[in-house]
């Protein structure tokens, strides 16, 4: 049976191998590749720390750091390519995330969910407000596009203007679905703790020196993978024959939702579909309202600017997952077709992406 702990144990031996890929010059896409599969379990082992962090800390303090955290892979990540002036790169990675969570990580738990258990309930009212909130992201990252393609001779500084003013409108919301979430309507986001489920009973002993250590270690080397896998990005998907814009939809939010995307499946095939659920959309809920603005408002700082002005490929793309993921959750149920058909959804989204042609100045 397949064991998610020594699968990510194994694959941290391509740490090592990508630093050494990267010192010994064994070429960019070996150092991209092996950079690549290192985040993998990163990603995963800081979603244990916080978790085990939380524990201690409490369940408001708790749910804050596993917001904070539940994407800093992808937030470390695109900041190092934002950093590096890869700007479309950034982009494209935050429409992939939100597509990715939506369908692929939400597709595979309920389908594989639905093949142990016939039908799979979660909360209706959350996942309908989930499902209102993915459309106002919606809307805040079409609207900087639309006025793009609806003006002549609009400066930068503008559509920065405007991107930097709807960041900060998308942060505010991000913090009042914390306050719902966590104060307001806790009892409707009171979705259990996985961890607890495999423990048994009573308080687990949390030795919380040690986790802070596992945490700052694991976002140190996160920090390092990224910086090998945006420096030799460019060069290793030419050479794979990859297009940045493929590369940044698709195999960069694989890389970097690796760990909710086995967290997801795992609760999923426990008949734990309010916390499948949440992982999924929570982890798309915060690309959008949190990780994308605050790139925005850091670019703004760092002397690289990045506005909202998205690819209008991508947006189509965001736009469909958002559409059958409300249409499939807003009832409370699930069953393995409904999973079907959303990671269907993604295979299909996933070829356009590998087949649309490179424009210059999409990417």
């Amino acid at each position: 049976m397949f064991n998610k702990d020594t699968f990510f144990l194994v694959l941290l031996v391509f740490i090592p191998v990508s630093i050494a890929a990267h010192f010994l010059e064994w070429g960019e896409s070996v150092v991209f590749i092996t950079a690549g599969l290192g985040i993998v379990p990163l990603a995963s082992y800081m979603g244990t720390a916080t978790e085990e962090i939380a524990v201690v800390t409490g369940p408001s303090i708790g749910g804050l750091l596993n917001a904070t955290f539940g994407n800093a892979t992808e937030l470390i990540l695109a900041f190092i390519a934002l950093k590096a002036g890869l700007i479309g790169v950034v982009k494209a990675t935050i429409t992939g995330s939100i597509v990715s969570n939506l369908l692929l990580v939400m597709g595979f738990s309920m389908l594989l969910g639905g093949l142990k258990f016939k039908v799979q309930k979660f909360e209706p009212t959350v996942a309908r407000l989930n499902a209102s909130t993915m459309n106002l992201a919606v809307i805040a990252l079409l609207l900087p596009t639309a006025v793009q393609y609806t003006s002549t001779g609009i400066e930068e500084q503008t559509l920065q203007n405007l991107s930097v003013a709807v960041a900060g409108i998308l942060i505010l919301v991000y913090g009042l679905t914390l306050l719902f979430s966590m104060k307001t309507h806790a009892y409707l986001c009171d979705v259990g703790d996985a961890a607890l489920d495999e423990g048994g009973e009573g308080e687990p002993e949390v030795n919380l020196p040690f986790w802070i250590f596992i945490l700052l270690a694991v976002t140190l080397a996160v920090a390092v993978e990224s910086e090998l896998l945006v420096d030799s990005l460019e060069v290793a998907t030419a050479q794979l024959g990859l297009s940045a814009l493929f590369t940044g939809v698709i195999l960069l939010p694989i890389i970097g939702n690796a760990a909710e995307h086995a967290t997801a499946v795992s609760v999923a095939m426990k008949d734990k579909m309010d916390l499948s659920v949440s992982v999924a959309m929570g982890s798309s809920m915060q690309i959008a309202l949190f990780v994308a603005p605050v790139l925005v408002i850091t670019g703004w700082i760092i002397g690289q600017p990045m506005d909202l002005n998205f690819n209008p490929f991508e947006l189509v793309a965001v736009s469909v997952a958002v559409l059958i993921a409300n249409s499939i959750s807003s009832d409370g149920e699930s069953n393995w077709l409904e999973g079907s058909l959303l990671v269907a959804t993604y295979a299909v989204v996933a070829i356009a992406f590998f087949f649309h042609p490179v424009v210059e100045g999409m990417i």
